[in-house]
């Protein structure tokens, strides 16, 4: 019988795309947390409030990210797209907002390396670079408060509308070892999202149906409960109501898939922005 050393047998075997990349990430120490973050109105970008003042102190206490990882209810595709543009343009993405809103600009570099690495991890999801897409709002609205010093390099993985919640935890799960690389993986949506259900008087109390769907998924993430909380929509009038659209959620569920079994879960943050809006932040890790 012939044995083979370890390095003559890696030279050996022919490793799939994502394991290949796995192999070949640069070792970092520890892992990353990974976050959920509700941004909620883009005018946060602009605000100094609660949730604004804890995305300044996460970023200050968190270790610095080699690169930071943006999945946004605001890109939308049909399968999955890695952004791979080196100078990520600000996407103002939004309409009816006052004027220096649209001044604002996050000029963090982009990471074609780390985006090809996201590429390769999601090789399975027949995932596709994306040359030229910028940061959207739900990416440059946090990150200029966490990091205002836009010296961090950001890349974003687009939703894929057509999967289940069950393919987008899986997405997630191939990504999740991007954490151990110095990545920070960010999702950016809201627990609950009606827009349609507005009340323009920010101190407005959140009404019953929002209060619940937000502490029945709270609840479910703190039991590590990812089936219960991919079958929201057997919840009927209550999930229909939270999101009468689910592009919001969709991020949460890319975020389940990069926690680690043995990652603390904290609420970072917790509150209602405007009634029918679920500012809650949850960290893994």
């Amino acid at each position: 019988m012939i044995s083979l050393g370890a390095a003559a047998l890696a030279t050996t075997i022919s490793w799939p795309k994502w394991m290949q990349a796995a192999r070949e990430l640069p070792e970092n120490g520890d892992w990353m947390p990974s976050l959920f973050v509700g941004h909620g109105s883009p005018m946060n970008a602009l605000d100094d409030n609660a949730f604004t003042r804890m995305l300044k102190q996460k970023g200050s206490t968190l270790p610095k990210p080699s690169a930071i990882l943006v999945i946004s209810a605001h890109w939308l595709t049909r399968g999955t797209f890695v952004s791979s543009v080196a100078k990520p343009p600000t996407i103002h993405d939004f309409h009816g907002f006052p004027d220096n809103l649209y001044q604002v600009q996050y000029p963090s570099p982009g990471s074609p390396e780390f985006a090809k690495n996201a590429q390769a991890l999601l090789d399975s999801h027949h995932a596709k670079l994306e040359p030229k897409r910028g940061l959207d709002h739900g990416a440059w609205s946090v990150l200029l408060h966490m990091f205002p010093g836009a010296d961090i390099p950001v890349f974003q993985v687009s939703i894929d509308v057509e999967a289940t919640p069950e393919k987008l935890v899986s997405i997630g799960h191939h990504l999740k070892e991007l954490r151990k690389r110095g990545v920070l993986l960010m999702g950016s949506g809201n627990l609950v999202h009606n827009l349609g259900m507005i009340a323009w008087d920010d101190t407005a109390v959140a009404p019953d149906w929002a209060q619940e769907f937000d502490a029945k998924m709270a609840d479910f993430i703190l039991r590590r409960d990812k089936k219960g909380i991919c079958k929201y929509q057997e919840w009927g009038q209550l999930s229909q109501m939270a999101h009468p659209s689910n592009d919001h959620l969709l991020p949460l569920f890319h975020v389940l898939g990069t926690e680690k079994s043995e990652d603390e879960i904290q609420f970072i943050h917790e509150g209602f922005q405007n009634g029918s809006i679920s500012m809650r932040c949850v960290q893994f890790g």
